[in-house]
């Protein structure tokens, strides 16, 4: 497999009260943030309003530390939960440390979306933003280890 550079630019950044990383059980599901889009971008977002969710996929930026990632974690970092590889996990410590989010739409304002449940520090990187389509987004008859409940 050849090494082909991918070459990705932000779309623009989050601007949240957790400042650092939290703990594993953290609750996100009240947090509200702000993503703010580049202006030159913000034709892009025109009818974006329309939808109660989002589909955020960000840069976890912080979380590229080496040492800090493993290929076996456990959920959470729970103990009582099972070993599993690193892409059986939502552990943001990767090979590339992507993520994505579905994010309720509480306001857009211009170049300005304010959300709640974004699980992203402040200032980290946002790469794209896609309406959340509950028919297409959610699969049917999906399934879950009973550990992840």
């Amino acid at each position: 497999m050849s090494e082909t550079p991918i070459i990705l630019r932000p779309i623009g950044r989050v601007k949240s009260p957790v400042k650092d990383t939290p703990k594993p059980e953290h609750d996100w599901r009240g947090i509200v943030s702000e993503i703010i889009i580049e202006p030159r971008l913000a034709a892009g977002l025109k009818g974006l309003d329309k939808y109660s969710h989002i589909l955020v996929i960000y840069w976890a930026d912080r979380a590229t530390d080496p040492a800090d990632m493993a290929f076996s974690v456990r959920y959470k970092g729970n103990p009582e939960y099972p070993m599993v590889g690193v892409f059986a996990s939502r552990s943001p410590y990767r090979p590339n440390p992507l993520c994505q989010k579905v994010a309720r739409l509480l306001k857009l304002k211009r170049n300005n979306l304010k959300v709640e449940g974004l699980d992203a520090l402040d200032g980290t990187p946002v790469l794209d933003i896609k309406p959340y389509i509950p028919g297409y987004d959610s699969a049917e008859g999906a399934t879950s280890p009973q550990w992840d409940k």
